[in-house]
């Protein structure tokens, strides 16, 4: 697979200091030229391993634009790669499993409620108003019911009179009941909406504050699920909440009282049953909230399993494993099914039991209402009117259970947006140096710099390491892999704090400089990955600065040589010599850290450093390093020996 090495090409006026990157590293350090620079610039793919036929630019510039270098490199060359790739597949997945524990951060959520506070307000006025007809429309009913059932006994009534004055007011009780539902949906949606994009908003700024040990231990899916899922799984249970919770309260309370007003002796008789039912539903409840968490989590996990799988396709690829990650996903699958059928058939159970439950009492409700018929004590209107508020509490009994799991749901949601909103990065970067533009040289010291990486504190990658950069220098660094080659520009760039020693920049610490400062207008990096953001080439490029004029976006791509390469999208040898060479005219008079596997990248290099078990071993210029016959000789004898160019240094 190619990779290009991808380098400064334009400065527009403001920034003159760079640090860039290539298939290790290609770190450049601007020396007091105004010209040209970017931060990240462009890669490469090829489908075919043999020469390079595709060409995807990445060059979001610093207020510049850039220029790649085509450096081929095998993807697997040794038995090292080979084991790491195996290592890779055999790694066990870990469940994406939602932490419950986190805990729900109140004062917040009311600092995202205070600006939306009258429209809330509304949002609640309009869901009691709901609920309180909803209370009232049984009596009005048993009045209809009553006309209905008194023409029967004085046919010579007037229908139409005796019907027209409660049939005006049910109708009246029917449009404000769905004006106010319009109201309490819509108001509630807005409320809603905007809290949860602020705190997706809050939630995304935070995680890119946070330090890169946080994204070595953290899982990209998971931080996209906690930015889309639980932001929507909280909104959801708000919303819910707040409607459906408050018109079931009001509803239950209301409804209650009209029953005792109806009927003291029937709604005694009810009560009975009621307690038994309720606590007889909480558990069942509860034992399928827990069904259903386990099948969520199952889902999430097969989720997971084709994630993984779709990501690293051609890791996947590479060891034909196709058949072994469809298995895989098709056993998670099948877990998956048999959870949820499992809770399927627990809610129809349930469901089942609350018909009937429902069902009998309507049918005793009738019998002890037509009983008191008899006697004198219930009318038919009477009677309908109960039977409907036994009802509406019943449904809202029922709504209350249900939205107890929606709230427990929300609440976990919504503590695990909290939980990463109000996190705080452990680096501090309080610093506020920066060094003015004319006395910025480019001088670079690693001082005894001892390093192991937050995930991995038990493994040293540097220990004791010493390295001066002179200004104006161009540098290479090589090694084979896990020596630290990479753990170099990391700390140059400020990714992660030294154990002990220091890192500086003419004398400065890069602790004590403004971090924005420093990775913004001083250092530019340059990934190995190919990375392109799904946007044009055009925007790509402008990355870095998105108010560059068409005509500097024109005159960054011409000098930089890629006018031609965007408009053909590939890198063959001649064009990588231009490339070669334009890299060579940009890079003049700056610091430059390279950082590669390929000997024709480094081998002009003024100074050489060979690394091994992250010490320097050796160091010089190509020749003398050659006649040592040492480390750089034996990098040098096996690529010689690969005439593919797989082997790298």
């Amino acid at each position: 697979m190619w990779q290009l090495l991808q380098t400064p090409c334009t400065q527009l006026l403001r920034q003159r200091h760079l640090l860039v990157k290539s298939n290790g590293y290609f770190i450049n350090i601007v020396k007091n030229k105004p010209g040209f620079t970017t931060k990240h610039l462009f890669t490469s793919a090829q489908k075919s391993t043999e020469k390079a036929n595709t060409f995807l630019i990445f060059s979001p510039w610093k207020l510049c634009t850039g220029i790649s270098l085509g450096l081929g490199a095998r993807l697997l060359y040794n038995n090292t790669a080979f084991c790491k790739a195996n290592l890779t597949r055999t790694i066990q997945r870990r469940p994406n499993l939602h932490d419950d524990s986190a805990k729900f951060d109140w004062k917040r959520f009311f600092e995202y409620l205070l600006p939306h506070k009258w429209l809330l307000a509304a949002a609640v006025a309009s869901a009691l108003a709901v609920a309180f007809l909803n209370v009232y429309i049984p009596a009005m009913l048993g009045v209809i019911v009553n006309i209905l059932a008194s023409m029967k006994h004085n046919p010579s009534t007037d229908f139409i009179d005796e019907i027209k004055m409660p049939a005006l007011k049910m109708i009246s009780l029917y449009i404000g009941q769905a004006i106010f539902t319009f109201f309490y949906i819509h108001l509630l949606a807005q409320v809603g909406e905007r809290v949860a994009a602020q705190m997706k908003q809050d939630l995304f700024v935070s995680i890119l504050k946070q330090d890169m040990a946080f994204f070595d231990r953290e899982r990209t899916g998971e931080l996209v699920n906690r930015i889309t899922v639980d932001v929507q799984d909280f909104k959801s249970s708000f919303k819910q909440t707040i409607s459906g919770g408050l018109r079931a309260i009001t509803q239950v309370v209301g409804s209650a009282v009209s029953l005792l007003v109806i009927s003291p002796h029937l709604t005694g008789l009810t009560l009975i049953c009621i307690p038994s039912v309720v606590i007889g539903g909480t558990f069942i409840g509860s034992l399928l909230r827990k069904l259903s968490r386990e099948a969520q989590a199952q889902i999430e996990k097969t989720t997971l399993v084709a994630e993984e799988a779709i990501s690293n396709m051609r890791t996947v690829r590479a060891f034909a494993g196709e058949a072994e990650e469809a298995r895989a996903f098709a056993n998670e699958c099948e877990t998956a099914a048999e959870l949820s059928m499992e809770l399927g058939l627990g809610v129809g159970m349930f469901q089942a039991g609350t018909n009937l439950f429902l069902n009998g009492m309507v049918l005793a409700t009738m019998f002890l209402g037509g009983h008191l018929m008899s006697t004198g004590q219930m009318s038919a209107g009477d009677v309908m009117a109960f039977l409907v508020n036994a009802q509406t509490v019943q449904r809202s009994v029922a709504q209350l259970s249900l939205l107890f799991g929606s709230v427990v749901k929300g609440l976990s949601a919504g503590g695990r947006v909290f939980e990463y909103i109000n996190k705080e990065p452990q680096m501090d970067t309080s610093g506020k140096k920066v060094i003015k533009y004319h006395e910025f040289h480019g001088d670079i010291e690693f001082k005894d710099v001892a390093f192991a990486y937050p995930t991995r504190p038990e493994a040293v990658v540097l220990k004791n390491f010493n390295l001066k950069i002179p200004a104006g220098k161009t540098v290479a660094i090589v090694g084979t892999s896990g020596n630290g080659k990479s753990t170099i520009a990391a700390l140059l760039e400020r990714f992660y704090d030294v154990n002990e020693g220091s890192v500086t920049i003419d004398g400065v610490d890069v602790r004590e400089m403004d971090c924005k400062w420093l990775r913004g207008r001083a250092l530019g990096l340059i990934s190995q990955e190919p990375v392109l953001f799904a946007t044009t080439v055009k925007e790509n490029i402008r990355y870095g600065k998105p108010d560059a004029t068409d005509d500097e976006f024109r005159f960054s791509a011409i000098y930089c040589v890629l006018d031609n390469l965007i408009y053909y999208s590939a890198l063959d040898s001649a064009s990588e010599k231009v490339v070669q060479s334009a890299l060579e005219g940009v890079s003049r008079g700056r610091t430059v850290l390279v950082i590669a596997h390929r000997l024709s990248t480094i081998m002009n290099a003024d100074i050489i450093v060979v690394l091994n078990k992250g010490n320097i071993v050796e160091m010089g210029t190509h020749e003398q390093l050659k006649k040592q016959k040492g480390f750089y000789w034996n990098l040098i004898k096996q690529q010689d020996q690969d005439p593919e160019g797989t082997r790298t240094l």
